[in-house]
Parts: C-alpha cells; sequence; structure tokens
C-alpha cells in the first residue's frame, strides 16, 4: 500500500515488477464481503458497547452492515455515469459470501448444531431489504457488479460454536445481537470468527471441505453460474483446499504477496506468489496492487490519508510496470444501512477516482476478476 514518500513509492514499485505483465490499461475493483451480516442495528451497537464491547473502535462494527436496497441503487448509480475505452461502465466484482447463521435455529437446539441460511432469508429480517437479491440479479445483467465466492459465510462455524458451546459471555452478547463478528468484552481477545478458512488442527479441513461444496453449490443456485474465482474470508487457507477447489470449478484464486498458511496447531508457512502465479492444478493466482478504503481513516489508517491520489499512485505504478490494477474496496465503503452518511461520503470520493483515472488514462479497460483471469490465461 502506498502511504506517501519516497520509501514507500519505492517499495511499492519493487512489489509490482515480478509476475504476469500486459500493455493494456486494464482495472479490476475488488469489493469484500457482500451478503455477510455485520452490525445488525444502531440498536445492537448500543447494547453492545453498553456491555463493554469497544464496537466504536472498529469501522466494521459502526458502518457495516448486510447491505440494503439504497446500498446497491446508489452504486449503480454512481458507476453508470463513467464508460472507458471500450464503452463499458466500470463494475465491481462482488467478493460474496451466500449464507448466515440461523440464530433462531441454532438457539433452538441450543448450541448443538450449527445452521445456516442463505443470504436471501436473512435479508427477509431487515427492513428496506426486500429488493437486495432483485438488485444482485440487475447489477449481473447490466454487468455493474458482478458476484464471485467469498466464502458460505463470513464466518469460521467451527470456532464460532465451540465458543458458544463453551459459554463464552462475548460470544454470547454478540449471539444475542445477531453479530458474529465483534471484539470482546473488556479487551477479551477472540478467536478471528470471521476467518472462515482458519483452522486450529488440520482436521478441521473436512468441515471446511463441506463448506466449499456447499457455499459454491448454494452461489450457483442464486446466481445462475459457476463462480471461477475465489477470495478467502481474511486471508488464511490451507492450500490443500485448493484441490477441492478446482474439482468444483474454481479456476482464479486471489492470494497475498505472502500468503500465510495455517497448517494447524499454531503453525505457519510463508509462501511468496504474484499475479498469474500457476499452482499444481494450473489455477492462477490474482494479487491485489491498489487500495481504495475510504472508511478506514481514523481507524485503521490516519484520519489524514488521501484514498484517492495514493489509489492514483497505485495505479500509476501499476502501470508503469505493465501489470493490471487491481484494487481492493471492501463493502463497508459503500454501506450506509446504519449511517447513510458513510455512503455518501464514500460514493462521492469513488465518483472523483473514477473520473481522475478516466481522465488521466482515457484508454483504461474495466474488467471483473475472472474477465483479467481469463485474459492471463489466454496469454500463457
Amino acid at each position: 500500500m502506498y502511504t506517501g514518500g519516497i520509501k514507500s513509492a519505492l517499495r511499492v514499485n519493487v512489489s509490482n515488477i515480478p509476475g504476469w505483465k500486459t500493455k493494456r490499461h486494464v482495472v479490476v475493483i475488488e469489493s469484500d464481503d457482500w451478503g455477510s451480516i455485520r452490525m445488525s442495528s444502531k440498536e445492537a451497537f448500543d447494547r453492545m458497547l453498553k456491555a463493554g464491547m469497544p464496537v466504536d473502535r472498529s469501522h466494521y462494527n459502526l458502518y457495516d452492515s448486510l447491505e440494503c436496497n439504497d446500498d446497491l441503487e446508489q452504486m449503480y448509480e454512481t458507476l453508470s455515469k463513467f464508460k472507458d475505452s471500450t464503452g463499458r461502465h466500470p463494475v465491481i466484482t462482488g467478493v460474496n459470501v451466500v449464507a448466515n447463521p440461523d440464530f433462531e435455529k441454532i438457539k433452538t437446539n441450543n448450541f448443538s448444531e450449527y445452521i445456516y441460511e442463505p443470504y436471501t432469508e436473512t435479508c427477509k429480517r431487515y427492513s428496506n431489504h426486500d429488493r437486495v437479491y432483485d438488485l444482485w440479479k440487475e447489477g449481473i445483467e447490466k454487468r455493474l457488479m458482478v458476484p464471485i465466492f467469498h466464502g458460505r459465510e463470513h464466518l469460521n462455524a467451527q470456532f464460532w460454536m465451540r465458543a458458544l458451546r463453551d459459554k463464552n459471555k462475548s460470544t454470547l452478547v454478540g449471539f444475542e445481537n445477531e453479530v458474529t463478528g465483534m471484539p470482546g468484552i473488556k479487551g477479551e481477545k477472540l478467536p478471528d470468527f470471521q476467518a472462515a478458512f482458519q483452522i486450529d488442527t488440520i482436521n478441521d479441513l473436512v468441515y471446511q471441505k463441506e463448506v466449499l461444496k456447499t457455499g459454491l453449490d448454494l452461489f450457483e443456485e442464486l446466481y445462475g453460474y459457476r463462480s471461477r474465482y475465489f477470495v478467502p474470508t481474511n486471508g488464511p487457507f490451507n492450500n490443500t483446499l485448493e484441490k477441492d477447489l478446482n474439482e468444483h470449478g474454481v479456476k482464479y484464486i486471489n492470494t497475498g504477496k505472502k500468503q500465510k498458511e495455517p497448517l494447524g496447531n499454531g503453525k505457519y508457512k510463508i509462501n511468496t506468489r504474484f499475479i498469474g502465479d500457476e499452482n499444481q492444478y494450473g489455477q492462477i493466482y490474482i494479487t491485489r496492487n491498489c487500495f481504495f478504503e475510504p472508511t478506514c481513516s481514523g481507524y485503521s489508517r490516519p484520519l489524514t490519508t488521501d484514498w484517492i491520489n495514493n489509489c492514483l499512485k497505485e495505479i500509476e505504478i501499476a502501470f508503469r510496470w505493465r501489470k493490471p490494477a487491481v484494487i481492493s474496496s471492501h463493502r463497508v465503503n459503500y454501506i450506509g444501512y446504519l449511517h447513510p452518511e458513510n455512503r455518501e461520503r464514500s460514493l462521492k470520493q469513488l465518483s472523483e477516482l473514477l473520473g481522475k483515472m478516466l481522465k488521466r488514462w482515457p484508454d483504461i479497460e474495466f474488467m471483473t476478476s475472472s474477465e483479467l483471469g481469463d485474459l492471463i490465461t489466454s496469454k500463457k
């Protein structure tokens, strides 16, 4: 990530040198977490804060929630204002989960069994969410937002259920408010419940194989096509599961340039990867090299961060080294269900970013992640 200054620019330049190259000015925007629950309501936020959970210290807990009708409609309105050199609108690759916990059924069985529901069922319990599923289908049809597979849930169900059965107070308070991603009471350290593919032991992989199968099947049932691209939630992913992904039709995998692979029992392996690298199953790795996360300002990044110009600098460096610009821009930036001003601020900045990049590089081509994967494989 470019943060300003010579050292940061040098670091970003060096990281863009290795890997697949293209003379085309390709821009991909990947946006994680769509379809997943986060903060269920303002009332839930207040109750959790009162219980001693520092939910006010995380922009995810403060702003992020299951996308509502307005969130998608206003995103489409923004994207529709622009066109690239091919005459197509900017397109966002929606990095989507397809299910959430069924809190009522889990409570009824006294935490004896994990049960999930399609996110379309979750939407029925939220106001202003009655058109979300239809809006996703509209986004696909108009090529404005095209989903790919992030996981079945944005939740490590094994970790979460173990904590619930152990009657962990912080986890139970979250459960009562239908929230799974939260800090512990008074600083208590909790497992990373959001990292769906993290493992305690290698035995956890048996369940994760089932998560991949059922999740990818549900994705196809909901959207009418098989996801060929996969982005593991929060990053951790044991690479033996790549074989399962391949068997289920996934051809492209998102990865960090330094992937920290969990091996179980607290052990990890660092794998170095660059865009266009290929694994033993012929799957192609795609890495991100640009970042536009304005809602982070004042939380995980300094309040003064210039996201627009920093991202333009990262695009400039990517193009210098003949790399596609693959931009990370999480859902939290564009959610206004709890706080509409959050969505309004970020969409205004996104409009400015898109306008400036198209003015500077008129030959930009906006692609989905899967389209980029196809381009890479066609040139090998």
